[in-house]
């Protein structure tokens, strides 16, 4: 591990010596791959391996979705958590391996979302110092990250979480790079630029490195976009997780107006005082927007609608098949047709196939093979 982190500080300072110009792109984007492949062995390799038994954690996924609070010590997230899950929440206890993950359980617009405390993270979790890496771990799971910033110091405290969870992998609020990559047997590496060869930051010298930093000799690269070297390598690299992202401002109590209405520039934010309870509501709103979730609701036949229980589905994924997976994975096997009541169908009810796309509350009744 020891040999890792000093390539990988040798490769930072040389990156950090070099001027970024086209004629220094191909040998930038040749050194960001390399220090994409080291932290992949950090963490797959000796760096998962490191540290006492036991030191890990796991959580039992439970629920619709999963929401990680991350965030340095003492900003308060031990104090959020429990406020959120006293006001809001069920009071429940889910087995974990120990006691460095503390789980809650919060019903809210009658979804189940995990509620998930993580350690503090310290600078250099990347890189295997502390617990980071098994923070980090388990926030790759999650379906919405909360970091939480002390709003004395936020911007600083913003600026090395992003960098540490960026190192390893996660891309918050960010969309999978629009580049489409396909290896192949021969043929060398076919470099297609965006509309018709204007793009800015990537060539094919850059790309061409890249690729044999990989030993990647035949593939087809196509950009969609404007993309960056960082992007390409995250396509090639594969392992990377896009992850909406939430700050949690806590402590605004001990701010001034003045400096609150400096916040509000910036993007994704909400403020919030844990100790005084203020804004709670507000939060959840939030990371029920940013959950981007579908309640359905189930109607047997001969039956009212059951309004108390809906199936939770995400909106990229909820289609009539979705939600009969959903209920058991036998159902869609005798499935005819779909009865649905609500936004996504024109009549009420409307006989649909198993293609269709539910839309939030509607309620659906399955019709099976005779």
């Amino acid at each position: 591990m020891a040999d890792v982190m000093e390539k990988i500080a040798a490769i930072e300072l040389e990156m950090s010596r070099t001027q970024k110009n086209k004629a220094t792109a191909a040998h930038l984007g040749s050194l960001k791959a390399k220090l994409a492949k080291l932290r992949r062995d950090l963490i797959e390799g000796s760096g998962a391996k490191s540290g006492p038994k036991g030191e890990g954690f796991d959580v039992t996924k439970t629920g619709d979705c999963r929401v990680g609070m991350v965030g340095f010590p003492s900003v308060g997230k031990s104090t959020l958590l429990n406020k959120l899950t006293g006001t809001f929440s069920e009071v429940a206890a889910y087995e974990f391996t120990t006691l460095t993950c503390i789980p809650g359980v919060i019903r809210y617009r009658g979804a189940k979302i995990q509620l998930l405390d993580l350690p503090g993270i310290i600078e250099g979790a990347k890189d295997g110092k502390g617990r980071g890496r098994q923070v980090i771990s388990t926030a790759r799971t999650c379906d919405v990250i909360v970091i939480v910033l002390d709003a004395l110091k936020p911007l600083t405290h913003k600026r090395l979480i992003e960098h540490e969870l960026e190192g390893f992998g996660i891309r918050l609020n960010k969309e999978p790079p629009k580049i489409t990559f396909k290896k192949k047997e021969k043929g060398g590496i076919n470099f297609t630029p965006n509309n018709a060869g204007e793009t800015t930051f990537l060539d094919e010298d850059t790309v061409k490195q890249i690729c044999s930093e990989y030993k990647i000799q035949h593939a087809d690269v196509k950009l969609h976009d404007d993309c960056t070297d960082e992007e390409l390598i995250d396509v090639i690299e594969g392992s990377r997780v896009y992850v909406p992202c939430i700050y949690a401002i806590n402590k605004i109590d001990q701010i001034t107006v003045e400096e609150l209405n400096l916040l509000d520039k910036m993007k994704h934010y909400c403020p919030v005082s844990a100790h005084k309870e203020w804004n709670l509501d507000g939060l959840l709103e939030t990371i029920w927007e940013y959950l981007d979730l579908v309640r359905i609701y189930t109607k047997p036949r001969g039956v009212n609608p059951d309004y108390e229980d809906p199936v939770v589905l995400p909106r990229r994924a909820c289609t009539v098949e979705d939600f009969c997976n959903r209920l058991h994975k036998g159902i869609i096997k005798s499935f005819k047709q779909a009865l649905v009541w609500g936004l996504s169908v024109k009549h009420r009810p409307q006989r649909v196939g198993k293609d269709h796309v539910l839309e939030d509350e509607d309620v659906v009744q399955i019709i099976k093979k005779q």
